[in-house]
């Protein structure tokens, strides 16, 4: 897991997003995104700002996906020219009203985990890992009792991670649609990924339209300041 998480960590990376929301009758609503991400060492930075629509427009989060420690994470809202703290407990809230939550942003810490394989994992050339939460607490954090990662024999990536309620149900999966290598080194993107809600029958996407890996980003660009320029 540590292996394949590495494997996601895409230096330098500045993007537009569109991310779509679809409610259980269909309807859509669609928000733009502009994000940029650098990793050093183990840690990547990641700053989210929304563009459009103007409800939305000009709200931002900052990142900090560390490898071993609990990630830290700001949201700034401009309609109360404030910048909070994402305190754990919000972690597995939604995210800005989609079905990816907080925590789906970033990549959770191992030790937050019991981690072991399923007694199928290896056959079709995939391997099932279970990540079961330490304790109740992170549980509640999480929002969830456990969740299995398929990941693809061969190379690692993420193929889908499916999330289970604390009455043992199959409540949301996140499908990985496509992916794009990183020029230049070992590693992907995932470049559009589809999570489905299967109590409530709401849906969103996130899909990448621009992507450049080869610009130079500043260490500036990852600030509580720099969120509410």
């Amino acid at each position: 897991m540590e292996r394949s998480r590495d494997l996601t960590m895409s230096g330098n990376l500045q993007s537009t997003t569109t991310l779509t929301i679809t409610e259980k009758n269909g309807s859509t609503r669609t928000r733009k995104v502009s994000m940029q991400a650098k990793t050093t060492g183990g840690t990547e930075k990641r700053m989210i700002k929304f563009l459009d629509p103007p409800d939305v427009r000009g709200t931002a989060m900052l990142i900090i996906d560390n490898e071993k420690i609990q990630d830290d994470m700001w949201i700034y809202l401009p309609a109360l020219k404030k910048t909070r703290r994402i305190v754990s407990t919000e972690k597995g809230k939604s995210f800005m009203s989609s079905e990816f939550s907080n925590a789906d942003m970033t990549s959770a810490a191992s030790s937050d985990f019991k981690i072991g394989h399923l007694p199928e994992s290896g056959k079709n050339e995939t391997w099932l890992i279970e990540s079961i939460p330490v304790s109740e607490d992170k549980a509640d954090e999480y929002g969830y009792s456990r969740k299995i990662t398929c990941l693809d024999k061969k190379d690692l990536k993420v193929k889908k991670i499916e999330f289970f309620n604390f009455d043992g149900e199959l409540f949301k999966t996140i499908d990985i649609v496509s992916t794009q290598p990183i020029a230049g080194k070992e590693g992907y993107i995932m470049t559009e990924m589809f999570v489905k809600n299967h109590i409530n029958g709401r849906s969103s996407r996130i899909k990448f339209d621009e992507l450049n890996t080869a610009s130079v980003i500043p260490e500036s660009a990852f600030t509580v300041e720099a969120m509410e320029r």
